[in-house]
């Protein structure tokens, strides 16, 4: 039976963000050809044939035919190609499956569409590195673990406790809900530059579900019996109860150059790294009120040396120097979420982020 192959074609010429037009730059030792395999990203795959591989779904040109274009799976085969002198790719769909149904000889070839969940598709980047992230880690106001209920107890009298556990909490319960979230106060930001308050980290722990809510000896405080639905690490004593935030987690990322001119700094790391590298996540000064959003990929910049010119007499600023690239995953209003998509050299708090 003829196969029959549909292709994407992948133009190559693209607009760069916001900073005008650019000649994508194809990696001198990119493979002619590219099988996606299980366990792919779309950043690694990018990185083979691109040398800025966040032009990758900027240069997607759609086929109407194919189901979900703009996913890729494992299976799918990319091409290099040129097209009146043009290098373009191609995205070919792997073999379409193929069931035997029956038929007057009982054994008839009958074909059969291939339909792939969009979970099945390779990401984009390693999710498991930003799962809990997406779903767990917050920035809130500086005060608002101020006046919240608190754990006081596990069962048996444990400070350490988790999934599938009994735990006590205390505070104010005016509007008891069915579930809350558990968080642990993390630190402050301020902005380096402008000694603005940026917000707090609030780290995810867990969520637990309320059982029951007793009396309290203080006016107006409760106690709360609370079981353990899920934890993202040890519950502690003086982990927090704030309400499940309600949001919608797209893990379906598009990354390419920011629409805005950007020029901010790493302020912190996940539970206090001192040296950052690849798949690490990090916290910039960067919010929604800068325009930055998810899937926008960053240059990080090493801050240049101030050496001494001994023939002038005077000091010279050396240039900064680029030392990895990383992508937003999440935004808050003064702040946001990237991951470390590549680090040439180990990268610190205080490092420079701007536009690739």
């Amino acid at each position: 039976m003829k196969q029959i192959i549909l292709a994407v074609v992948l133009l190559l010429t693209v607009t760069h963000g916001a900073r005008g037009q650019e000649q994508v730059r194809l990696n001198p030792d990119r493979p002619d050809a590219y099988m996606v395999q299980k366990g792919d990203t779309l950043w690694d795959i990018s990185s083979e044939f691109l040398v800025q591989p966040w032009y990758w779904p900027e240069i997607w040109q759609v086929n109407p035919q194919v189901e979900n274009p703009h996913l890729i799976y494992p299976g799918d085969g990319l091409r290099l190609v040129y097209v009146d002198g043009q290098p373009q790719l191609q995205l070919q769909r792997g073999p379409r499956a193929y069931q035997l149904s029956p038929g007057a000889d009982g054994n008839r070839l009958t074909a059969q569409i291939r339909r792939e969940a969009v979970e099945d598709a390779i990401p984009t980047i390693p999710l498991d590195a930003i799962n809990a992230f997406l779903s767990r880690t917050r920035i809130v106001e500086p005060d608002a673990f101020e006046g919240i209920p608190y754990i006081v107890s596990g069962s048996d009298n444990h400070i350490l406790m988790g999934a599938g556990d009994t735990i006590y909490a205390r505070g104010e319960f005016a509007v008891p809900l069915a579930s809350y979230g558990l968080y642990r106060p993390g630190p402050v930001y301020v902005d380096p530059v402008s000694r603005e308050s940026l917000g707090r980290q609030a780290l995810g722990v867990g969520e637990v579900d309320l059982l029951q809510l007793d009396p309290d000896t203080l006016p107006g405080f409760s106690i709360a019996t609370l079981g353990v639905a899920n934890t993202a690490r040890e519950i502690r004593l003086e982990d927090r109860l704030m309400p499940v935030e309600e949001r919608a987690i797209d893990a379906l990322f598009h990354p390419s150059a920011p629409a805005v001119d950007v020029d901010g700094l790493i302020v912190g790391v996940d539970e206090g790294v001192t040296q950052i590298g690849k798949l690490d996540v990090v916290i910039l000064n960067l919010g929604d009120r800068d325009g930055v959003v998810a899937g926008d990929v960053l240059a990080v910049y090493k801050r240049g040396a101030l050496v001494r010119d001994r023939l002038a007499g005077d000091s010279v600023k050396l240039p900064d120097e680029r030392a990895g690239e990383m992508m937003i995953f999440r935004t808050f209003e003064k702040m946001s979420l990237a991951l470390i998509l590549e680090a040439d050299r180990p990268l610190a708090v205080m490092d420079l982020v701007r536009n690739p």
